[in-house]
């Protein structure tokens, strides 16, 4: 519910329930959003499918599907290294990694283009591949996603103690 609405409202307990509790329809993208979802795509912090998870249902509500071990949020306006971001994904419970990833609107070659200017990270082509793949040194990897690229970063998950 708007917050205008919410204001014309004259009882508080209508404004906590609709206003204070209900996360936003449609929110804006986070002015941290390249800082933190950027450097976790780029493997250069720690992988933690929980701290995404939370970070994209506070900021973009709850995902639209689940499929392939993954969480999928749309991220509509959001943008990493200069292009659109349509979807993040999160992985789930169920998936053998933790990853986080992003479905860009550009090819995988401008995509680590953009990253080397802009991060100085380089990507390395893989061979051997059949679609085209890119990795960089701290493990992150963008691949062909259809007409667009996906960046992500996986890593192992850790044993539970009971095992190590």
């Amino acid at each position: 519910m708007p917050l205008s609405r919410c204001l014309a409202r004259r009882s508080f307990l209508a404004f906590s329930l609709a206003c204070v509790i209900a996360p936003p329809l449609q929110a804006k993208v986070p002015s941290h959003f390249g800082v933190v979802l950027g450097n976790g795509l780029l493997c250069r912090d720690q992988t933690s499918n929980r701290y995404y998870f939370d970070y994209m249902v506070r900021w973009f509500g709850q995902p639209y599907k689940r499929e392939g071990g993954a969480y999928w949020f749309r991220t509509p306006e959001a943008r990493l290294w200069g292009f659109a971001v349509r979807e993040v994904i999160v992985s789930d419970e169920t998936f053998p990694y933790r990853f986080v990833g992003a479905v860009a609107d550009t090819t995988p070659d401008k995509l680590a283009e953009a990253i080397t200017q802009r991060d100085g990270l380089r990507y390395a082509k893989i061979t051997g591949s059949a679609t085209p793949v890119r990795e960089a040194s701290t493990g992150g990897r963008i691949a062909y996603a259809e007409r667009r690229s996906k960046i992500y970063c996986a890593k192992f998950k850790p044993l539970p103690p009971a095992l190590r």
